[in-house]
Formats: structure tokens, C-alpha cells, sequence
């Protein structure tokens, strides 16, 4: 059965609102919830909202229940607007199905149907079968947009994959000799702040953190605790433990891709120190990327930042694995001895495959927009 094929009724008065609302609640926890999709509730009766909820930190508990429990007796006869799905098997919670039947929901407008397949129609089923009205599609492009990393997860046993570039005028992303050089202003840097702030988890290679030793963390007011986990491709487990990103591992963690060659002596120096190292094949000389989103897969990850150098976002255009690109162009040149974005391939490249959402203004720079047709 395929709800997403029905046709969809005529919305009722106030029905976009509505789902703008749970959407924009949907949106509220992204990077949080995994290995759950982050969703978004509203329970409405007589145009009156009664009750919100979101899915809450690890993926427990559910919007849908949460929002139940808000609006309590009141929720007899209501509509619930709902971003994915509600799910029917029984998981490490009861099936939010059963919970919506039992508080007497007369009315369901749901965004999507949830392709996992323990669930792939069978909440909408649920519901009618008990004599829920079920309504399906209202919102479904931008449902399909916070729930990206879930759905790739399912589909592809991947994340969701954003890479972010920063351009100078002239084309370049940094200096020769991984020379640190400041190419956007501050408000896109805020901006990427913020991205980090929606994703699972961020990626960098080793070369980025011997040269920059970033800390790879959300800093803005009251974010830090929102920062992702902290991934770094080290073949060779080469990574200093006086770097931001093994010294504050209690803080914020951090994940470590290895070869199966690289020493285990390092391999538990890193794991005494708090953290997880995880050991793929290599490819050409280089750690397979498809291994590494394979596994970061399987340990729940579902929207993944790549934020690496030239040669790690190189690697995952050229085994066609980004979904989304966000190129920040700045408005100055970087000069003679600049390095380009991409090694050894044009920015073409990337943003030739994939569909322009369009462009913004962050202060002096531009924020171009890419993602898969």
C-alpha cells in the first residue's frame, strides 16, 4: 500500500497553517534525535491549537505523543497535524498510532507516509481502520526536507550529506600549506554555527585538524550544547591528543575513522581518552567515504556536515555521496598561492550535478543553495 500516491484532498481552512506550524516544530530539533526522524505535532480543535509537541532529544519521546499528553481529554474529537507518519510497531516506545486512537483523534493531516519499513503505510492504516479521518500530503516537499537524513538513512543505509565550501572571490578556499586564512565574514560563520547546529554529525580530515585544530562546535550563545558529534578521517590514527577535538571529547564527542592497518597501540590511547575509533578499508590510498557513511549509518547518524579540505570534499563528490551543497561565496580574493575548493576537480563538478535552491545575502558574503534533483 502507498498512501503517498492517494490523491489529497482539498485542505481545510487553516490546514497550511496548521502544518507549517508542526513543520517549523519539526525543524526545531534536527540533529538531536537521532537515530529518529525529528518530527513535529499540533492538536487542533474548533481553529483552536491545543497542544504542541516535538520529537525531544535521542528520539523519546515522540511528537506525536507529546503532544497527546499536552492537550490530554481535550484531544477527544481534534485534528492532529503531523510531519511524518505516526508510527504503528512497537519500538522502544508503544506505537504512536494506538496512543492518537486512544485519545479519540477524529482527524489526521499528515505530511508523508514514513517509508521505514516497519512502518510504510500501516500507521495511515491504523488510523482508518478505527475511523480516523486521513488526510496525506499537505506539506510533503518540505516534510521531505527535515526528514531528509531518515529517508536517505532508510533508502541508501547512509546520511543525509551536506558539504559546505567556503569560495574566495577569485575561486579559491584557502592558502597553500594549509595556511589558515579567514575567507568569510562574520555572519556566515554564525551561519554555519547554525548548521552544525541541525546536523548529527560533522566531518573533517585530519589535514584540517593538524592545520587548523578546530573544536568543530556550535558557538553561539546558549548552542554549545547543540554542537554534533565530531568525526575525523585519520588513516593512520595520527591525531595529537592535545588537539581541540580529543581534549574536550567529555564535552562534545568525537569519532575516529581509522585503516585497518593503523596502529592499535594509538587505537586505544584514543579510546582511554574517551573516543570511539572505527576501522574501513581504504580505497586508492585513501579511507573508503561509502564505508565510513555505511557505519556512521549504523550507529544512528542521519544528517552528516562535511566540512573537511579540498581533498575529503573531493572524495565525496567524486563517489557521488553529497545530497546537498552550501557554497558561502566571499567577497574578497584570496590571492596568489590560493588553493582550490575541490583537488583536483573544478567546482563544477559539484554544483553541475545538482539543482540551485537559490542564493542569500550573509552580510558581504553569498550563500549559494545546492541539493539533488
Amino acid at each position: 500500500m502507498n498512501d503517498q500516491t492517494s490523491s489529497t484532498p482539498e485542505p481545510a481552512p487553516d490546514d497550511e497553517r496548521f502544518m507549517r506550524l508542526a513543520l517549523a516544530l519539526g525543524r526545531r530539533n534536527l540533529g538531536h534525535t537521532w537515530p529518529n526522524p525529528s518530527v513535529g505535532a499540533v492538536i487542533v480543535k474548533d481553529g483552536v491549537i491545543l497542544a504542541r509537541g516535538w520529537t525531544h532529544q535521542g528520539g523519546r519521546p515522540h511528537a506525536e505523543v507529546e503532544a497527546l499528553r499536552r492537550a490530554k481529554k481535550a484531544a477527544q474529537g481534534a485534528t492532529m497535524y503531523v510531519t511524518l507518519e505516526p508510527c504503528s510497531h512497537q519500538g522502544k516506545s508503544p506505537p504512536c498510532a494506538d496512543a492518537i486512537i486512544r485519545a479519540g483523534i477524529a482527524r489526521v493531516v499528515s505530511a508523508m507516509e514514513d517509508p521505514n519499513p516497519e512502518v510504510s503505510g500501516q500507521g495511515h492504516e491504523r488510523l482508518r481502520t478505527k475511523g480516523i479521518v486521513v488526510d496525506i500530503g499537505l506539506g510533503a516537499e518540505e516534510a521531505r526536507r527535515i526528514h531528509a537524513g531518515h529517508l536517505t538513512r532508510i533508502a541508501h543505509g547512509r546520511p543525509y550529506v551536506t558539504l559546505k565550501l567556503a569560495v574566495s572571490a577569485d575561486g579559491k578556499a584557502g592558502l597553500a600549506g594549509r595556511k589558515q586564512v579567514a575567507i568569510t565574514g562574520e555572519t556566515a560563520r554564525e551561519r554555519v554555527f547554525q548548521m552544525r547546529a541541525a546536523s548529527d554529525a560533522i566531518l573533517v580530515g585530519i589535514g584540517t585538524v593538524l592545520s587548523d585544530d578546530p573544536q568543530l562546535t556550535c558557538r553561539l550563545p546558549g548552542m554549545f550544547e547543540r554542537s554534533p558529534v565530531r568525526v575525523v578521517l585519520d588513516a593512520q590514527l595520527r591525531v595529537p591528543l592535545s588537539t581541540s577535538v580529543v581534549a574536550t571529547v567529555r564535552e562534545t564527542p568525537t569519532w575516529v575513522f581509522a585503516s585497518l592497518k593503523a596502529s592499535p597501540i594509538a587505537e586505544e590511547i584514543l579510546l582511554q581518552r574517551g573516543c570511539k575509533v572505527f576501522r574501513v578499508d581504504e580505497r586508492g590510498g585513501k579511507l573508503d567515504v561509502q564505508q565510513v557513511l555505511k557505519t556512521l549509518a549504523e550507529q544512528g547518524i542521519t544528517r552528516l556536515m562535511v566540512e573537511g579540505g579540498p581533498t575529503v570534499a573531493a572524495s565525496f563528490v567524486d563517489a557521488d555521496l553529497v545530497d546537498e551543497a552550501m557554497v558561502l561565496r566571499a567577497e574578497k580574493p584570496v590571492g596568489a598561492g590560493g588553493i582550490d575548493p575541490l583537488e583536483g576537480m573544478p567546482l563544477e563538478s559539484l554544483t553541475g550535478r545538482l539543482a540551485s535552491r537559490g542564493n542569500e545575502k550573509l552580510g558581504g558574503d553569498t550563500l549559494e543553495t545546492y541539493e539533488r534533483p
